[in-house]
């Protein structure tokens, strides 16, 4: 059997109001991948804030005993200088400092305080080789993508000389290809003795490559399963504490006439202003219909929301946007948001929450004028809106005046349909609306859909999930390279069927 490298005993945190975890308990063996799961605001993210020092010792109750010793972590400094690493799921690098600088920051090779360039060069090479990254360590951060960035992320934990490697959520932003390379690396790590605890609400990748799971639910250990035990069924069950029979709920739908339609839409690079993005998009959606946009990473299908959107994104923007047949003018946000059209946004943190701000201000944000009488914002009136909202969507919070920076992502998310949801719009883009969300919270989210669907709204999904797209929508498209290269009713729409399309039309491209 193998030794226990750590051990986290009756581990007790408490916020004003809140008691994030109570008496939680985890054991982590030498060599293994242990992966802990649970609905989003659980205290996953919390617990391992505790471990490696960014809730220094003090400011919670219960034990650390790492290598059989009990530490009292003052700072990330201290867990790191015995080998424990966090990753956060936001990547804590300097965009515009090079690899190589990113990798030992903080760590610098030097000799009497002078910085040694060739031995940092040679040790970031070496820490690449190990990660399967050939870049040059003098590229900045900046010039290379997520998947990229995620792995120089691990190289630096490498430098460390880590032993025991905290990932939270590494996944989320990634691609399936570059998913499925990160937990290859993972399972190399393992052998080579490295201990990984893995943070993730993707359970096919939980299931795939961990040892054994423990699962928080409302800031409590329920259990912990081994290898054997592992299945998806037994994990959902539970993080939300029930069966969830269903991942998505049924729904009827009543598809009306034409409400949105998209002509010959086409958008140029904002910095690179030769290059076309978006390459003469045709689309349209009708009342009570939800439809999806099927694509890779790098297909095209944000930068075509954003566009859409107030011209968000990109220059040389040139196309149609009608409603109910009749063109708008959707040039600004503030004309867009007019015409009752919505956009919420994939990035929640950085363009669709205050995140320093209360939830009610955030809730009102987009329809100020729906508080206000003669220009002035009325506070009870928008005390209830925020109250009412909050119970619509299922807010989990201590009340609306609690800042949107301290919930969980789903609850974040609900916020932001909410700001969009009380500015009534006819036409809702919603732009991976689960991401990094926890299933029973996608549940949610999935039930708000279909009641907004329901009440006559057009309704665009962005996803990255294909089960997800398959299981909430009634019509598929697929994008491909800035175009759409297919469109199918989701009744006939299969995972293969979306990838031959977009196979095809890189074979037509590359012909």
């Amino acid at each position: 059997m193998r030794d226990t490298i750590l051990q986290m005993r009756d581990i007790t945190k408490t916020f004003p109001g809140v008691k994030a975890l109570q008496n939680v308990n985890l054991d982590v063996k030498a060599g293994e991948i242990h992966a802990i799961v649970g609905e989003n605001g659980a205290g996953k993210s919390t617990l391992m804030k505790v471990l490696s020092g960014v809730y220094p010792h003090g400011s919670y109750e219960g034990q650390i005993i790492y290598n059989g010793e009990e530490c009292a972590f003052r700072s990330i400094r201290d867990s790191e200088h015995k080998g424990i690493v966090i990753i956060h799921q936001e990547l804590a690098l300097v965009p515009l400092l090079s690899i190589a600088e990113n990798i030992y920051l903080g760590n610098e090779r030097a000799n009497a305080g002078i910085v040694d360039w060739d031995e940092t060069r040679e040790g970031a090479r070496a820490v690449l080789r190990k990660v399967g990254l050939n870049e040059d360590p003098d590229t900045l951060v900046t010039n290379i993508g997520t998947g990229k960035q995620q792995l120089v992320e691990i190289a630096k934990a490498l430098s460390k000389e880590v032993k025991l490697l905290i990932l939270d959520e590494p996944t989320a932003s990634l691609s399936e290809k570059d998913s499925a390379a990160l937990l290859d690396l993972l399972l190399g790590f393992k052998a080579q003795g490295i201990s990984c605890i893995l943070i993730s609400h993707k359970l096919n990748e939980v299931s795939k490559v961990s040892d054994r799971i423990t699962v928080i639910r409302d800031g409590r250990t329920i259990e912990t399963l081994n290898k054997a035990d592992i299945t998806e069924d037994r994990i959902i069950t539970s993080m939300v504490g029930r069966p969830l029979e269903d991942r998505y709920p049924a729904r009827t739908p009543e598809i009306g006439e034409v409400v949105f339609e998209v002509k010959n839409w086409s958008v140029y690079h904002p910095q690179h202003r030769d290059r076309q993005v978006i390459k003469g998009i045709d689309l349209n959606v009708r009342k009570g219909e939800v439809v999806g946009i099927a694509g890779l990473m790098g297909s095209g299908r944000t930068e075509f929301a954003m566009s859409l959107f107030g011209k968000s994104y990109g220059v040389k923007v040139t196309g149609e946007v009608l409603l109910h047949g009749k063109k708008v003018d959707t040039s600004t946000v503030e004309k867009a948001v007019s015409h009752g059209i919505a956009y919420a946004t994939e990035d929640r943190k950085t363009f669709g929450l205050n995140l320093i701000d209360h939830i009610k201000h955030n809730t009102t944000l987009a329809n100020l004028w729906g508080v206000s009488r003669w220009g002035v914002i009325d506070d009870l009136a928008e005390l209830d809106v925020a109250n009412d909202y909050r119970k619509k969507t299922n807010i989990r919070s201590s009340s609306v005046y609690q800042t949107v920076g301290n919930l969980s992502g789903g609850n974040q998310q609900k916020v932001v349909l909410s700001k969009w949801l009380f500015a009534n719009p006819e036409v809702l883009i919603l732009d991976e609306p689960t991401r990094g969300i926890d299933v029973g919270a996608k549940y949610e989210i999935y039930s708000i859909i279909n009641q907004l669907a329901a009440q006559g709204k057009a309704i665009l999904v962005i996803s990255s999930e294909m089960p997800e797209l398959l299981g909430i929508t009634d019509r598929v498209y697929v994008m491909n390279e800035g175009r759409l290269v297919g469109e199918m009713p989701t009744a006939e729409a299969s995972q293969e069927k979306i990838m031959r399309a977009i196979v095809r039309a890189e074979g037509k491209v590359a012909s």
